[in-house]
Parts: structure tokens; sequence; C-alpha cells
């Protein structure tokens, strides 16, 4: 019994937090509203590998995992969002922030359904990633003083083009050594984008390798995506 005891309270850390950055965001500290989600993410990581070590993985601890994740990285990334930046759209930033945790749901609901049936890729951006994706890019700019609403409309529409992602068929490498196929054309295109990024967040460069990580991730999906179906690979 005290072998399950780890990985529980891992899955559990992840809810904590989650609501961490909930309230570290409801409280104006933006910082840790996404450093929080930072430190969900790793619990996440963890839960799983620790429930496997011990032999102890169970479907209650999935299930569990499922709804932290819902939490964490769809509910506090979206309220995370809309304080930053979202607020001054009035209802359409109500919109976005909901959408993205509603994708988030459904992606997770779809991957427990799916399981069984898709193997060696992600069919979506991974909820994590979505979530740190939002999380990053406010400390990105936020080191940087970055002002989002200069970029108008930009800041809402990326955050609902990452939102879909999490519910399309984009196929995501899990990088397990097996399954999607990596192109060349794909690695050069994440490549010149992950350096971009460094480049443009240099005076916040450990912000900017965190957003470059998730960014350039949800990207190649994109671009892999394009390639394996222009190739004729993927149908």
């Amino acid at each position: 019994m005290y072998k399950a005891l780890i990985p529980n309270m891992l899955t559990s850390s992840n809810l904590v937090f989650g609501m961490c950055s909930i309230m570290s965001t409801f409280s104006g500290n933006l910082f840790w509203g996404a450093i929080f989600i930072l430190l969900a993410l790793a619990a996440d990581g963890m839960d799983g590998r620790a429930a496997r070590f011990f032999g102890v993985s169970s479907e209650i601890g999935k299930e569990m995992d499922s709804l932290c994740d819902l939490v964490s990285f769809g509910v506090a990334p979206g309220i995370l969002a809309y304080v930053f930046c979202l607020q001054v759209f009035s209802w359409f930033g109500w919109f976005v922030a909901i959408c993205f945790a509603l994708c988030g749901a459904w992606r997770l609901a779809r991957f427990n359904v799916n399981a069984s049936v898709v193997h060696g890729y992600f069919m979506g951006l991974a909820i994590p990633a979505g979530g740190c994706f939002i999380a990053t890019s406010t400390l990105l700019m936020n080191a940087l003083a970055f002002d989002p609403h200069s970029l108008s409309w930009v800041y809402p529409a990326v955050m609902l083009v990452v939102a879909f992602l999490m519910v399309s068929e984009v196929h995501y490498p899990d990088f397990k050594g097996k399954g999607e196929k990596i192109y060349l054309v794909s690695k050069i295109g994440a490549l010149l984008l992950f350096a971009a990024i460094l480049f443009i967040g240099r005076d916040a460069i450990l912000f900017a390798l965190l957003f470059a990580v998730f960014g350039t991730y949800a990207a190649f999906g994109i671009l892999n995506t394009i390639v394996s179906k222009v190739t004729g690979d993927q149908k």
C-alpha cells in the first residue's frame, strides 16, 4: 500500500500546483501563476514513472491524473491568459479563455478513449504542452516588458490556434523512438524557429529557452504533419 503513496502524492501535487497558479494569478502575481504551471508539469511527468517503477499503476490513478491535468494545464492557463491579456477583449476574452479549457478537456477525454488505439504518436497537442505554451509565453513577455496588446488580436488568435491543436488530428511525435516519422525539413524548420525565438528573447534567455521548447514543439507538429500529407505517408 505504501508503494502507491509516492505516485499518488505526485499526482495530487499536480493539482496543488494548478490551484496555486490560479490563486497566484488572482492575486496579481502572474510570474508565480506561470511558474506553478511549470511545477505542475514536473509533477505530472514524474507520477506515471513512479507508478510504473513501483508497479502500482491503476485506472483510478489514470483518471485522477486527467482531472488534475485539466485544472493545471487547462483552467489555470486560461485564467492566466485572461488576466494577462484577454480581459481587454471583453466577451471575446471570456470566449478564448473558456475555449482553451474546453478544448483541453476534450483532448484529455479523447486521449483516454484512444489510449489503446493510437500508438507511436500523440493525436493533437498534449494539454500539458498547450498549458505550458501559455505559461512560458507569459513569462517571456513579462521578462521582456513586452505588451501583447501592441499586437492587437494576435495573442487571442494564437491562443485559439493552440486550443484547436489540442483537439485536432495533427500528429505529434512521442519521442519514444518509434511511430511517427520525423522529416528532415521539419527538423530544419523547428531548429530555425527555435533559434529565432532565442534570438528575439535573448535579453531573457532562460524564459526564451523555455518558450522555445513549447513553441517549437507546437509548430513542429503542424509542419511535420503537412510534410507527411504532401509525401503521401499520412492519409
